[in-house]
């Protein structure tokens, strides 16, 4: 390790000492540290993702501003991808820092690994927790929501036999996985609802105050914020509000939620929450974190052995974790930082309303996409009237890539049968939502 290393590594390390007080006192603005990712050399590029001084609605039909935006990423036009619900593609500059980061880190070895990462660790995850709008010992970092997630549901410790836990056909698969696997750690009673379609904001809380109501051992119950299968926002705050009169607990899964719609974890109003960082903010693969509200703590069992106590740390073990993908992490924040999420919210709710408004007139489509604003999200789905196995649906998908050159995903879960997904993202254009539009009308001929 040569001097300029070491200078740089003492900077980075100044900067996470600085930092620390930040994030400990929940500050919600951005962070010293965070904006230090960037360099002197960098105002081009932070000149031209710096957004225009007007409302979102009307940025978000700014093609000029979102073709900069996607000048960014370098993503394959050999198809039209609306399957950027998966995972997010990095931006060009976070490619290029995970990549640097990549050799220092290989470089430095365990001398860096063991005296040095823990201090830039720890500015990682104080950037997040200024993100989230929470402190920092309520945050934890993990491999994704699920590996969050499924520490969060396996370790909820307030269940006593004979209690009834709550799941929807909404939630993600491994969710419900782990949610069942509760019958046979805590013996508890596993309930699965499903939601109205199509769905309207009072339905969808009265399908949950009606389990309320009708389980009294209801002890929790997992609320997934945006559905990965139709999009559907979930009214998290307010369906947690009733629970909690009741002494319900709830667990909420925002994978999808944070970094796509202008929000922050204390808005959800919920203690326990999973989040994705490398979905809707463009962190590299790999990348979750766990909230938990300050004073839950011992809600949830530490992991797997690990000393109890209110440390959230305790509460995951990843072991080795991808050092340059952390390191990264405050680069992405930035960038998502510099557009704006309520400008990417905007934008990705033209793009979904672009291609959902068209295909509603669409003889033999089904639409699963709610109407009402408060329910909306970038993902929305559909299916042709009739087709619900997912044999039709994967066929499906398949016709559009293959006569279009449209990538949409099947997926399947809902209690009313398999769809097909459609998830534009922020280096989406209008022309590639068009040409699901056109695939659609042909589809619906045939």
């Amino acid at each position: 390790m040569n001097v300029p290393d070491l200078k740089r590594r003492a900077w980075l390390m100044a900067s996470a000492s600085a930092m620390l007080p930040l994030a400990a006192a929940g500050a919600t603005a951005a962070t010293p540290g965070v904006a230090a990712a960037f360099t002197s050399a960098s105002a081009p590029l932070l000149a031209a993702l710096t957004p225009p001084a007007v409302a979102p609605a009307a940025l978000a039909t700014d093609d000029a501003y979102w073709q900069r935006v996607a000048a960014q990423y370098d993503v394959t036009d050999d198809v039209a991808m609306l399957d950027n619900g998966y995972w997010g593609s990095m931006a060009r500059p976070v490619v290029a820092a995970y990549q640097r980061h990549v050799e220092e880190v290989n470089r430095g070895n365990a001398l860096y690994g063991r005296l040095e990462f823990p201090a830039e660790y720890e500015a990682a995850r104080g950037a997040v927790a200024n993100a989230l709008g929470v402190h920092q010992d309520e945050v934890v970092l993990t491999l994704g929501a699920t590996e969050a997630l499924q520490a969060l549901i396996g370790g909820y410790n307030r269940l006593e036999r004979g209690d009834t836990v709550l799941c929807a056909d909404i939630d993600y698969d491994n969710m419900l996985t782990t949610m069942h696997w509760l019958r046979q750690r805590r013996g508890v009673n596993v309930v699965r609802i499903a939601l109205p379609e199509p769905a309207t904001y009072d339905a969808v809380i009265d399908c949950y105050a009606q389990a309320i109501a009708m389980y009294p051992k209801l002890r929790m119950m997992l609320l997934t914020h945006v559905n990965h299968r139709n999009g559907m926002v979930l009214p998290v705050a307010e369906i947690g509000s009733m629970a909690r009169t009741r002494g319900i607990d709830v667990i909420c899964d925002t994978a999808h939620g944070f970094g796509q719609l202008d929000m922050r974890i204390p808005d959800l109003q919920v203690d326990f929450a999973g989040i994705n960082l490398h979905k809707w903010i463009g962190a590299p693969v790999g990348i979750g974190a766990i909230y938990i509200r300050r004073g839950r703590v011992r809600a949830i069992d530490p992991y797997m052995g690990e000393s109890d106590g209110d440390d959230i740390r305790t509460r995951i073990h990843t072991g080795t974790i991808n050092f340059a993908a952390y390191l990264s992490l405050p680069l992405a924040l930035q960038l998502h930082e510099q557009i704006g999420v309520a400008n990417k919210q905007a934008r990705l709710h033209h793009l979904r309303n672009r291609w959902v408004d068209a295909a509603r007139d669409i003889g033999g489509v089904q639409l699963l996409a709610a109407a009402d604003p408060r329910l909306t999200s970038a993902i929305a789905s559909f299916r042709v009237h009739g087709q619900t196995s997912v044999a039709d649906n994967a066929a499906l998908s398949r016709r559009l890539l293959r006569e279009h050159g449209v990538f949409a995903v099947w997926r399947d879960g809902l209690a009313s049968g398999a769809c097909v997904r459609v998830t534009p993202s922020i280096f989406t254009s209008n022309a590639q939502v068009d040409r699901l539009v056109t695939g659609l009308e042909a589809v619906a001929r045939t």
